[in-house]
């Protein structure tokens, strides 16, 4: 996972350890591995690679409950047992490739190895939460490794007479596998905590396999674009039904009778899709483990992926920058988390103090602390009236106070008046851009003040040029627009 494709994402909301330790252990194929642990003992043989036998796996699929009439019970129990061998839960001897007939195995005179329960088993009931899920990042990896191999039948396709793989005739690149799932599982990662942190919803497989695919900007998609995406489809189908036994998704597979129809002679682009229907597609969720999962693996790639309450023991300074580039709900989530540990008065001062600066972030820090400000009670109002006659923060504090029905709150002067309107709208421009409300916003503003734009442009503050020429774009009304470009003018050309 690239730091580079997502350098900056949006804050998620974790489960509490206990509950994912709790997931973890209810995940099938991890909860197979444990059993099959347990049930190893001096009679279980193993081959070289520390595989169940082939004879033993019937006993191994009738331990885990699997129906002996399944043709993939055999296949079920082998890949529970190599996640447990691979995680710990499981220690195996090897058997010596030149092990004598005396040791070989009865069934076809094979040599064979043993296995025990691993030390790790145990801490699967005596150890904390956090040793559980490193058992289960550890299943995980396994897992995510066989779900960038493809099709056991194209494998043995692609052999060649001395044995060895043919990767040009099979297409398939192992590293270039495996990027591909890693990015694969970042954007669906990335769609889940785009908005508020961790969405319940599921993502349609288009959608996911069209982010792999479809290059940005693109318009309407070619006929070998749309190929494409069928085709990265097709193998996300495989490769989350291989996934969601492990605990990290829950999918629904694209609808067979709909893969029937791929195959008819029919153009993609003549095709319908039934917006109703979308779930025959395919339907994929992050589950809560998932989301922990993803992230633990995108921290140790490099990547900065932030959780909700990461900043709760940290101080208003660290807290405001964060937040400044978190989406609204998400910001509003971390300055909650914040606030209830502390007292606050002492927190108000001390984002007061925080809020302060004339860098070119310092209107998103005051509109986040003004965010924070109005979760505090009348504990806060001598704080906050401490900073009535700041330039950077008196209009924010007269704000708060007027919200709060405080009496005695002293009028602004005009050039704070115009200070704080310049503030207001470059940290709205900062944190949304131009959106469809800024314009409103503005109109809002600049209503009740003759000459704002006779006045504004003399503002000392560093985004006034950048506001009075946003607002020459998009102001409501033409002459008040016509106004603040010539504001903006004067603002440029006063300056060294």
């Amino acid at each position: 996972m690239s730091a580079e494709s997502h350098p900056t994402l949006p804050p998620v909301r974790l489960h509490s350890d206990a509950e994912l330790a709790r997931d973890a252990l209810g995940a099938p194929l991890f909860a197979r591995a444990v059993r099959l642990a347990r049930w190893a003992g001096p009679a279980t043989r193993v081959g070289v690679g520390g595989e169940l036998a082939a004879e033993q796996l019937p006993g191994a699929a009738a331990h885990l409950g699997l129906d002996a009439g399944d043709e993939d019970a055999a296949g079920y129990a082998s890949q529970a047992w190599r996640v447990a061998v691979d995680t710990g839960l499981v220690d195996v001897t090897e058997p010596e490739e030149d092990t004598d007939a005396e040791g070989a195995g009865e069934a076809g005179g094979e040599p064979h190895g043993t296995a025990a329960p691993g030390e790790d088993l145990a801490l699967v009931t005596g150890g904390a939460p956090g040793d559980v899920l490193g058992l289960w990042r550890a299943a995980l990896e396994t897992v995510l490794a066989d779900a960038a191999v493809p099709d056991l039948e194209d494998l043995v396709d692609a052999l060649d007479a001395g044995g060895e793989i043919a990767f040009d005739r099979l297409d398939w690149n192992p590293g270039r596998e495996a990027d591909f799932l890693d990015e694969v599982l970042a954007n669906l990662y990335l769609l889940t905590v785009a908005e508020g942190g961790a969405s319940e919803r599921p993502i349609p497989l288009p959608v996911l396999a069209a982010s792999m695919v479809v290059p940005d900007g693109m318009g309407e998609p070619t006929d070998a674009v749309l190929e494409q995406v069928s085709d990265a489809m097709m193998r996300l189908d495989d490769q989350f039904r291989q996934l969601e036994p492990i605990g990290l998704v829950e999918f629904r597979p694209v609808d067979e009778e709909l893969m029937a129809q791929a195959d008819e002679d029919v153009p993609r682009g003549e095709r319908e899709v039934d917006d109703e229907d979308v779930s025959r597609y395919g339907m994929v969720r992050l589950t809560p483990l998932g989301l922990y999962g993803i992230r633990a693996r995108m921290l140790e790639a490099g990547v900065a992926a932030p959780a909700v309450g990461e900043l709760a023991g940290k101080g208003a300074d660290a807290l405001l920058e964060a937040v400044s580039s978190y989406p609204e709900h998400a910001a509003q989530a971390e300055i909650e988390q914040w606030m209830a540990g502390r007292e606050p008065a002492d927190a108000v001062a001390e984002l007061l103090a925080a809020a302060r600066g004339d860098d070119e972030g310092g209107p998103l820090r005051r509109l986040r602390c003004q965010q924070a400000l109005a979760l505090a009670g009348p504990d806060a109002e001598p704080a906050v009236r401490s900073v009535l006659d700041e330039a950077e923060l008196g209009g924010l504090a007269r704000v708060w106070l007027a919200e709060h029905g405080a009496a005695d709150v002293p009028a602004p002067a005009p050039e704070m008046v115009f200070w704080l309107t310049v503030d207001t709208i470059a940290a709205q421009l900062a944190a949304d851009g131009e959106t469809e409300e800024l314009p409103l916003l503005m109109e809002t503003l600049t209503a009740h003040h003759t000459g704002f734009f006779d006045q504004v442009w003399r503002v000392e503050h560093p985004s006034t040029v950048q506001v009075l020429e946003a607002m020459g774009r998009l102001h409501p009304d033409r002459k008040r627009a016509k106004e603040a470009r010539k504001a903006a003018f004067k603002a440029r050309s006063r300056r060294p």
